[in-house]
């Protein structure tokens, strides 16, 4: 067990803190899950991470609760990705503390974040609920989920995946039966997932069962993106190819990792679109 997991509360019972304390934080290594990719150098993907912050409350200067709802993006070359349930606790530990403003409270927030993941690639932003940009939308392209496949096995298995044809094509395609489980305590993660690329042709009955097989994977959801986009680069040989998975919110928060074959950057973004399970 790694020095990251002896560290975790993650599957213990926790305390939650009386007061802010940014200790609470924990990183987990992005290196640690990546190197499981067999790739040969650097990674054929650039990609963000965006978080959704939906259970946020501190006291203002005279001891009145503030409620609030917010979104950070991170670059995915971030040294470390953030452990959800540690977020969790340290958000919690703003409950009973008074602050002047919204703004240094999303000042303090991002310091804090940028400081455990050990980039500059991050931003935050806040939001009173009257305020929130909150858009719900729905997947573009066609949908996988009514095809008539068999399932023999949910056991990760990227030999399930495979060609139509090498013919050139563009193809858009979502499903919202991704589900993988936490690495650690192994509880369900469920989310949906977006791809489009141009390049040889997948066979969609193959790759709906390809994403079914992570239904018992043990996998962070920002290493499911990457091992997606990785199993489909190395297969279809795109030119284009983005993945983006939609996971529904945990401890009132949502994590929404993206990997492209292009530049992207942290403000490349619309604000806060969710999905309906989100």
């Amino acid at each position: 067990m790694s020095d990251w997991e002896l560290a975790s509360a993650l599957g213990k019972k926790s305390d939650y803190a009386a007061s802010y304390d940014a200790t609470l934080l924990q990183a987990v290594p992005r290196s640690l899950q990546r190197d499981t990719l067999n790739l040969a150098g650097d990674p054929p993907f650039f990609g963000v991470d965006y978080w959704n912050l939906y259970e946020l409350s501190w006291l203002n200067s005279q001891g009145k609760p503030v409620v609030a709802m917010g979104r950070f993006a991170v670059d995915a070359y971030s040294v470390s990705l953030i452990e959800s349930k540690s977020l969790k606790l340290y958000l919690n530990s703003f409950n009973q503390t008074r602050f002047d403003s919204m703004d240094l409270v999303r000042q303090i927030i991002e310091t804090d974040l940028r400081e455990c993941l050990e980039t500059s690639d991050l931003t935050l932003e806040l939001w009173a609920l009257n305020q929130a940009p909150n858009v719900f939308s729905e997947l573009p392209g066609e949908c996988l989920d009514d095809l008539e496949v068999t399932i023999e096995s949910y056991d990760y298995d990227p030999q399930i995946l495979s060609l139509f044809s090498d013919d050139i094509s563009q193809q858009v395609f979502h499903s919202r039966l991704l589900k993988s489980n936490c690495l650690v305590t192994g509880q369900p993660d469920w989310g949906s997932v977006l791809i489009s690329f141009e390049g040889k042709t997948l066979d969609k009955y193959s790759l709906l069962r390809y994403l079914i097989s992570f239904r018992c994977h043990q996998e962070f959801h920002e290493h499911c993106a990457e091992r997606i986009f990785t199993d489909i680069w190395q297969l279809a040989k795109p030119s284009q190819l983005s993945v983006q998975a939609y996971y529904t919110r945990r401890g009132g928060i949502d994590i929404n990792p993206l990997r492209t074959h292009r530049s992207v950057s942290i403000l490349d973004t619309n604000p806060l679109s969710r999905l309906v399970r989100q």
